[in-house]
């Protein structure tokens, strides 16, 4: 069973994951990752968010939108079982993104998660 999974979606709540400084890239996609900010009285305490983003640099919308879904796939297998409850996550897309293979998306995913040094702690001490 894996933690409850909301999205991020306002310009402040990226530019404040951005600025905690704590990212990885990988060849499919760039992942930021910073300490969820106190919870209000309605949001679940463990939630994790995520938001999706890509520059022009990936290509027309069409292509952009397109990168944006397969993020949100991947994230849908992999951020609810694997990420750290309270945090928040910042998945940007690359040109990459539209190319790789989804397994390899998944595992570069996976890899950016445990790289930022966000993944939950296993019941003996070690990461996941």
């Amino acid at each position: 069973m894996g933690n409850a999974v909301g999205r991020l979606k306002r310009r402040a709540e990226f530019l404040r994951v951005a600025a905690s400084r704590r990212k990885w890239a990988t060849p499919g996609l760039i992942l930021q990752a910073a300490p969820a900010e106190p919870q209000a009285e309605n949001a679940s305490v463990a939630e994790i968010r995520v938001g999706f983003t890509c520059s022009k640099k990936v290509g027309n919308a069409v292509a952009r939108n397109r990168a944006k879904r397969r993020l949100r796939a991947a994230a849908r297998e992999v951020v609810a079982l694997e990420a750290q409850p309270a945090h928040d996550y910042v998945l940007i897309g690359r040109t990459e993104t539209l190319r790789r293979p989804y397994a390899l998306l998944l595992q570069d995913l996976r890899t950016a998660l445990k790289r930022v040094g966000t993944q939950p702690k296993t019941d003996s001490g070690e990461e996941k």
